[in-house]
């Protein structure tokens, strides 16, 4: 039987709510009341068949592409599998990055792909090291998958590094998924689009992680035009027609990106200062430091993660993400850009439970 489910999604919907929520991903949340929008202009019903004009020319300028290459879906998920279905077949070989982001592996699995793995070592910054590309891919390689940033350390893939993997992909006639619903969080002299290094790269994002207006679902996939009228296509299978307010209020927020990105840059900030003076006093525990990202990967060297959660929960109401769904057993992912009074509480609780811990 095919695997139909996500763990981690399963924990994050149901046990990862605490007081000092620090198991988050993506930014506070931008309330409508301070979006420029005039609600009387919202409709129920548009023409929005296989995307919304407005919407596809928003997405588009917003990456200096042709809209034709823009792919409506909802949320990066749902980009991630509509790309990953309409690329591959059942037996086809996927390289995926280890530590990867486990609905990406559900989705590869439950398309019945045949998965091989490449490391990114803690060790070298979690950086991907082309060679390590090379040496896990075979003749049979048909999509390379990555997430820049990486989910769930927040490192960046420079575009050096991505020209070589595509090199390395175009040599046996692959094509490289980037995940980059993270990349808008680097604030300063921000990279641009993977899609922009050939046809071979396809890209997914979304205004859900860095903008805080989750709820919209406004994800999309950049593909070459005939690969993105395939993906279309495909959608008919899946969600078909995306909600029309939805794509309306998706507009109003591309039309102001720089407020809502401005607005949770100053959270994302102000708790990454308050990360690394935690970080730097603490002797448990450490993490890859990195200049932007919401997320930051913490290591637990010779515990048990998950018992460590589970004590942290239970007693300090304080959440985190445990490794183990990035498939690394000894380490947590913590979230900034929410509250920072609530993100430096949920510190100083780990703090707590650390100087507790049994030896």
């Amino acid at each position: 039987m095919r695997h139909k489910h996500s763990d981690y999604m399963h924990w994050s919907k149901t046990q990862s709510r605490a007081r000092f929520n620090l198991a988050t991903s993506g930014v506070a949340l931008f309330p409508l009341r301070e979006l420029p929008v005039n609600l009387k202009e919202l409709e129920i019903n548009g023409d929005n068949s296989y995307g919304y004009a407005p919407l596809q020319q928003a997405i588009a300028a917003h990456h200096g592409v042709d809209p034709e290459c823009v792919v409506e879906s909802a949320g990066t998920s749902m980009a991630n599998h509509l790309a990953m279905a309409a690329i591959i077949e059942p037996g086809d070989e996927v390289l995926i990055e280890h530590p990867a982001y486990g609905p990406i592996l559900d989705v590869a699995d439950y398309l019945q792909a045949n998965v091989r793995r490449f490391r990114r070592a803690e060790e070298n910054g979690w950086a991907i090291e082309p060679a390590e590309v090379r040496r896990h891919i075979t003749p049979k390689t048909r999509l390379i998958v990555i997430t820049n940033l990486h989910n769930p350390t927040s490192a960046l893939t420079p575009e050096s590094v991505l020209r070589e993997i595509g090199d390395i992909a175009r040599s046996v006639g692959a094509f490289v998924l980037v995940d980059e619903v993270y990349l808008d969080a680097v604030y300063e002299e921000t990279p641009r689009t993977a899609f922009h290094l050939g046809p071979g790269f396809v890209v997914t994002s979304s205004l859900t992680k860095v903008y805080g207006v989750s709820g919209l679902r406004c994800g999309w996939i950049l593909a070459t035009p005939d690969l993105a009228w395939k993906m279309r296509c495909l959608n008919d299978l899946y969600s078909a027609t995306p909600v029309f307010p939805g794509e309306l209020l998706s507009v109003a927020a591309f039309k102001h990106l720089n407020l809502l990105r401005e607005r949770a840059r100053h959270i994302v900030e102000a708790d990454r200062k308050l990360l690394r003076n935690f970080l730097a006093e603490q002797s448990a525990i450490s993490a890859v430091r990195t200049d932007w990202g919401t997320t930051s990967f913490v290591r637990l060297p010779d515990k048990d993660a998950d018992a460590f959660l589970e004590r942290l929960r239970s007693e300090f109401d304080t959440s985190a993400v445990p490794g183990r769904f990035f498939e690394m057993p000894d380490h947590f992912r913590i979230g900034m850009g929410m509250n920072t009074e609530m993100f430096a509480e949920g510190l100083n609780c780990i703090s707590r439970a650390l100087a507790t811990e049994m030896p």
